[in-house]
């Protein structure tokens, strides 16, 4: 009976399936993870939260700036229901230093991603075919509802729109 005991333990560890754990490219010196559009693509649509709130800026963009203290509240007041924040940087390659600089004296809590792809008339169309490519730019994807904006966001009015997508 032991022996069938074991067997059947030893026979459920070996058939437990592996989970796959992928190798990012990261900005040197920082937490902050390198992506082509395609492998950026790939990452908003398997991330495991419920919904998640992509916003595009750059560290030159004063709105861009404005706006984040908006977007990491409204990651702080919803964590609980599952909804999560991605800072998409499109700071040129030349400014890593400036990015990472910016990242950690803001203190930022958000997951901060550095977009580096220089082919923005090929990805740009792709995150929404009426983008014209102006920042800042936000798109939020729920279970049910996706939407794109291209505009700056008060906390208000950001809390909204994420309400509508929620609901």
């Amino acid at each position: 009976m032991r022996f069938l005991l074991f067997i059947l333990v030893l026979s459920t560890i070996s058939c437990k399936k592996e989970v796959e754990t992928k190798a990012y490219n990261y900005v040197e010196g920082a937490d902050i993870k390198m992506f082509d559009y395609n492998e950026l693509d790939s990452y908003i649509k398997n991330h495991p939260s419920e919904t998640l709130v992509v916003n595009f800026w750059a560290t030159w963009c004063a709105p861009c700036i404005k706006e984040l203290p908006a977007f990491e509240k409204l990651g702080d007041t919803y964590a609980d229901q599952d909804v999560k924040i991605l800072l998409v940087s499109l700071d040129f390659p030349e400014q890593m230093d400036h990015l990472k600089a910016f990242v950690a004296k803001k203190e930022l809590q958000s997951e901060v991603v550095f977009l580096d792809d220089g082919d923005a008339n090929r990805w740009i169309p792709k995150v929404d075919k009426n983008w014209s490519g102006a920042l800042p730019a936000t798109l939020i994807i729920g279970d049910k509802r996706k939407r794109f904006y291209e505009q700056s966001f008060t906390y208000g009015l950001l809390e909204s729109e994420l309400k509508y997508i929620l609901n």
